[in-house]
């Protein structure tokens, strides 16, 4: 999946490629977090924007007739590409809202997603059975494992049918949508820079939801009017990021595929934090240590490493599913370098188990981590006896061509429409290599700075 950009935040023209470990760094205030919350937020709202996939009347006509048809999924595969132009273009317009901005920002912005359909996979089963407000069952869509045919099946006669042909149409395009592009688009989970203060005000957070619902069941307000009234003070990642804190008590009842088959992920990462997150049945929020486990601590207690870890961690133990995209906006929030470390070693895990990761970084000990994971990853003895001497396991190792490195800075591009290059803020891809690993001069640049002035103050006289 490619996403480009136009005149969003600082960012003139920008264009990157969705990996299986995707890094977005750069010095502050480069369009880091912009390109990361349009991402994000496509990827939470595609599945609620009506796509025009075109279904014939005579298909409905037929269902109606006949009580059953069936639709050739490879006709609308065709389709994709077109539709997904127009969806992009009608996300575009919800940026404001996405950023929770002013919609003059966003005048001139444009994002785009271009997709290959040979991605498309058809494979999985899907049944759903669609029924009226009142609970009537009208028609079943369904196709087989497999299959490149969707079957839709009338459940009654057709005479008694009380949904419209519009509506039907309208549906049946719903359900396309969804099987055609959910392979295209992984399911996000977002750690959001603002998550450790999430963390900390979650009681107040509940407290203030409840109290609010408390005073409109006691007055003659009617709730629609709040119910349909923009409320979102802050950008649709964060509003996730605090709607997931406040709802930990019901998360913490599921357990994610982690939990199931990978226990010893969520071992080595007790082990990082130094113990374990655990919710009451009363909704309170703890944190755990491992050396004295009759204590509890609050959130305000806690250091604020595990409250930056919060997320993760209940997000690995309780969600993570296979094919998410885990984002991360700047994990090395409050970690020890060491921590930095383990934490670039975690993604690698994940990104071989199934789950995609997508940060945005200032840790130069993140990207050297990744850099040592790569190098290692051949097969060498040498490098196999490095590996184990230094306590790297083979499921850590990553490749390089699993990760997409871009570097957000000024540089001269080819503006769309222009023959002479550009000098703007933009996306620059890093190069990666095999043997060495990532390329990050905006890093490089700063260490070699620091080591030359340290040089010059230890060797030069006065």
């Amino acid at each position: 999946m490619d996403i480009k950009l136009k005149n969003l935040g600082i960012l003139r023209q920008a264009e990157f490629t969705l990996g299986e470990l995707t890094i977005i760094c750069g010095v502050n205030n480069t369009g880091k977090t912009y390109a990361t919350y349009a991402l994000c937020g496509f990827l939470y709202l595609w599945r609620e924007q009506k796509l025009p996939f075109k279904i014939g009347d005579d298909k409905i006509e037929q269902l109606l007739s006949e009580g059953v048809v069936t639709l050739d999924l490879n006709t609308y595969v065709e389709q994709a590409e077109q539709v997904l132009t127009q969806a992009c273009k009608a996300y575009s317009q919800q940026l404001p809202k996405i950023f929770a901005a002013p919609p003059e920002r966003f005048k001139e912005t444009v994002f785009e997603v271009t997709i290959n359909t040979q991605d498309i996979s058809l494979n999985p089963k899907f049944e759903q059975k669609i029924s009226t407000a009142s609970g009537e069952e009208q028609f079943f869509i369904s196709k087989s494992e497999d299959s490149t045919e969707l079957v839709i099946t009338l459940l009654g006669e057709t005479e008694k049918v009380k949904i419209p042909p519009s509506i039907i149409k309208d549906v049946i395009a719903y359900y396309l949508q969804r099987i055609i592009l959910t392979s295209l688009f992984p399911n996000p989970f977002i750690a959001s820079a603002e998550r450790t203060g999430a963390a900390i005000f979650r009681k107040e957070l509940n407290f203030a939801r409840n109290r609010l619902l408390e005073e409109i069941s006691q007055t003659d307000l009617d709730p629609r009017t709040l119910l349909f009234k923009n409320y979102q003070n802050y950008a649709l990642p964060v509003e996730k990021n605090v709607e997931f804190t406040r709802n930990l008590e019901t998360i913490s009842k599921q357990r994610s595929f982690i939990a199931e088959h990978y226990p010893h992920i969520l071992a080595n990462f007790a082990d990082l934090i130094g113990g374990e997150y655990t919710v009451t049945k009363d909704d309170a929020l703890y944190y755990v240590p491992k050396k004295g486990k009759r204590t509890k601590l609050s959130m305000d207690e806690s250091s604020s490493a595990v409250r930056s870890l919060l997320d993760i961690g209940f997000y690995l133990k309780h969600e993570a599913q296979l094919g998410d995209l885990l984002i991360v906006d700047e994990p090395e929030l409050n970690l020890h370098p060491e921590n930095q470390r383990r934490v670039a070693r975690l993604f690698a895990q994940l990104v071989n188990l199934g789950i995609k990761v997508f940060i945005t970084t200032h840790s130069d000990y993140i990207i050297k981590e990744l850099n040592t994971l790569i190098m290692l990853n051949h097969d060498k003895p040498y490098l196999k006896r490095i590996a184990e001497e230094e306590g790297y396991q083979s499921e850590e190792l990553i490749k390089s061509e699993q990760i997409k490195v871009y570097i957000a800075q000024k540089a001269s591009i080819k503006m769309d429409g222009n023959s002479r290059k550009t000098q703007c803020n933009t996306l620059v891809a890093a190069n990666i290599d095999s043997e060495f690993g990532i390329d990050a001069p905006s890093f490089d640049i700063t260490i070699d700075t620091m080591n030359r002035i340290q040089e010059k103050i230890v060797w030069e006289d006065e």
